[in-house]
Parts: C-alpha cells; sequence; structure tokens
C-alpha cells in the first residue's frame, strides 16, 4: 500500500469522524464529503462517470451482487458470453445467473498456443439471445490483454451489455470507461495501492434499472443501491489517496517503467532451457505478468524455493481456473505467476532469474 493511503487511512480514523453520511453534524458531514472525493477520484483514474462509482467489500462480492441483480432480468434461453481466460471471479457468478434463470452460459475459447483471446472466438458466441458478455480486461495468470473493441461492438449490435474486469489491468495501464464503451466496470484497489475494498462502475441509467437487493431504507437511485450497510469509511480515503498517487504518477509513466523492469525478466525466463512461459511471448498485448514452469520442478517447489531467496510469487491456478484447465496444467499443480509492481526493481529481477536457472539445471 502506499504510504499516503496509510496516512489517509489513520487519519480517518483518528478524526473521530466514525458516523455516516445523512446527519446534520459534522461528524456526519465528514462522511458525506468523503465518499464524495473518493468517488469522484476514482471516476477520473477510470475515465468514467462518478455517479456510476459504487464501493464495495472486494471485487468478487460485487460482482455476485450485480450478478444476482442480472438474474432477476434473465429469462430461459437468454445467454451469457464469457471467456476462458477470465479468473473465477468473473466465471462462476455468470454460471449461477444462468443455472437461477435457466439461461445458458458459454465459454469462448483463448488460444493456448499464444495465450491470446482473439475477437472471433467470442464474436461466434454472440447472437440474439445473447444479454451479457463478460470480458477480462487482462488475464491475471497470463497477463494477456486483449484488444475489446471489436467484442464490444458486436455484444452492442445485439442489444447485449458488457461486463469487464479490470482488476488485473487497472494497476498496469490506463483505462478509460468513455472509450471501452463497457456497461460494467470492476477492479480492486489493493492492486493499485490501495486498501483491500472493491470498485464497480456500472452506467449510471442501467445502474437505476437494475432490481437491488437492498433494505427499504436504502437510496432508490445511484451507487447507495448497491453499497449494502454502513460504508466503510476509512477505506474510502485509503482509495481516493492511492487513485491520487496514480493520477499523480501518470498511467502511462507506470506502464513505462513497468515494462523497463519486465522485460528483462520475461526474456529472461524465456532464454533458461526447460523453463516454459505461457501466454503473450513479446511485450505487446500483455500486463508484466509471467507465468511460467520448470521442467522437472512442481509449481509449489519453485515458489518455495524463490520465497526461501525473499522473492514472492504465486503457484497453481491462482483462480484462473479455465485457463489452467485449457492449458492441461492442473493436474501438474499449475504453473508459476511472477508479476511485477511499481515497487519491483530490477535487483529482484536477477534474484528470480538466478533461483530459475539453478532449479532448471537441477530439474
Amino acid at each position: 500500500m502506499v504510504d499516503s493511503a496509510i496516512e489517509a487511512m489513520s487519519a480517518w480514523i483518528a478524526s473521530g469522524s466514525t458516523a455516516a453520511a445523512g446527519g446534520f453534524f459534522a461528524a456526519s458531514d465528514d462522511c458525506a464529503a468523503q465518499a464524495e472525493r473518493s468517488r469522484a477520484i476514482v471516476g477520473r483514474l477510470l475515465g468514467a462517470d462518478a455517479a456510476g462509482i459504487c464501493f464495495g467489500a472486494n471485487m468478487t462480492s460485487l460482482t455476485f451482487a450485480v450478478s444476482r441483480s442480472i438474474t432477476a432480468t434473465l429469462r430461459p434461453g437468454d445467454r451469457i458470453v464469457s471467456t476462458r481466460l477470465d479468473h473465477d471471479a468473473n466465471v462462476s457468478p455468470w454460471r449461477f445467473a444462468c443455472e437461477q434463470a435457466g439461461a445458458e452460459h458459454v465459454l469462448a475459447p483463448f488460444d493456448t498456443a499464444s495465450g491470446t483471446l482473439a475477437p472471433e472466438p467470442v464474436i461466434a458466441l454472440i447472437d440474439e439471445r445473447t444479454k451479457w458478455v463478460t470480458l477480462p480486461g487482462a488475464s491475471n495468470l497470463l497477463g494477456t490483454a486483449p484488444d475489446l473493441g471489436r467484442i464490444i461492438d458486436a455484444a452492442h449490435a445485439v442489444g447485449a451489455r458488457v461486463f469487464v474486469d479490470a482488476v488485473a489491468l487497472a494497476p498496469h495501464a490506463p483505462i478509460d470507461i468513455a472509450s471501452l464503451r463497457c456497461d460494467v466496470l470492476v477492479t480492486s484497489p489493493y492492486k493499485w495501492y490501495g486498501p483491500h475494498s472493491g470498485v464497480m462502475w456500472v452506467e449510471p441509467e442501467l445502474l437505476d434499472a437494475l432490481p437491488a437487493f437492498k433494505v427499504r431504507p436504502a437510496a432508490d437511485h445511484g451507487p447507495g443501491r448497491f453499497e449494502t450497510g454502513m460504508p466503510n469509511y476509512e477505506a474510502l480515503a485509503g482509495i481516493e489517496a492511492a487513485a491520487r498517487f496514480l493520477l499523480e504518477e501518470g498511467m502511462d509513466r507506470v506502464a513505462a517503467a513497468e515494462a523497463q523492469v519486465f522485460e528483462p525478466l520475461l526474456t529472461g525466463l524465456q532464454s533458461i532451457a526447460g523453463v516454459k512461459v505461457f501466454g503473450p511471448q513479446g511485450m505487446a498485448g500483455r500486463t508484466p505478468t509471467a507465468a511460467f514452469t520448470v521442467r522437472g520442478v512442481a509449481p509449489v517447489d519453485v515458489s518455495k524455493a524463490l520465497a526461501a531467496e525473499k522473492v514472492a510469487v504465486w503457484d497453481g491456478h491462482n483462480y484462473a481456473v479455465e485457463v489452467v484447465d485449457s492449458l492441461g496444467l492442473a493436474a501438474d499443480g499449475g504453473v508459476v505467476r511472477a508479476g511485477l509492481a511499481r515497487y519491483i526493481g530490477d535487483d529482484e529481477v536477477q534474484r528470480l532469474l538466478t533461483v530459475i536457472d539453478r532449479l532448471a539445471t537441477r530439474g
């Protein structure tokens, strides 16, 4: 978490403004002002109308909440199109929605050789029955960042709505919802140096039109329809600070700095005999996330060896269940995932490559 977010959360907790919006006293006014500041700056960060910004516990909770509302609008024979490139938080909510509504849930494949998601396999599944198309802004496992424009055009052409999971994209690249033209987008502030929480943007007219499962006194219009319970105001203070940090840094500069560190990691892994890198093999169309295996060494053992050298990686499916299944790696323990953040430098990359080279030689 960036220092300014920690400081903002600490300051809020110490402020005594542990109230709620809607009252006629100073602490309540502070709560209302904090919520509006957070909404406005996250809207700037995402290039979106701030009136559609909803805050929640995390991306998964928000996605299940909106999918429950969408379930109420589905009819037997309707279709939701998702992809096999997605994190399961952008698969299972739609699977449950279709099961409950008697609708059809279909998954578009990605190219397992290149790790890319071309528009054509997704568009081929979009027809007049399609009500929603759910897409990854980027793969949390392979780093693939597909071009969504043609898919969104095809969805809107048949009257379908588009949901984008931008959790794995938002820390690494600029997002402009106005240009993207999706209907719903979700992200997680903890991925961009804020607190554990979730952000969901819903096109404001759609936000008011969807059925909302809420208590009766809750707002009938706007984000309050999906912000169930008391807002976490200290988290909102941290979210504001984290979003301000990224805006001041500039997402183009963040992306360029990360690419400068990531390219040696990618090419270094590719140069080690016995290491197989999955996903895009070049720098185009990707985020700074590498998924790989080491011949003869289980991913969990690679993860442990790196941890011993103070290099933190993940192993397994990383909730990208469909990706690992499509690659045929589930029985072998999935992959090792190494992802960059703004604070990772060349030293960490070199330590990782040294350990992997040693393991590959022994394997």
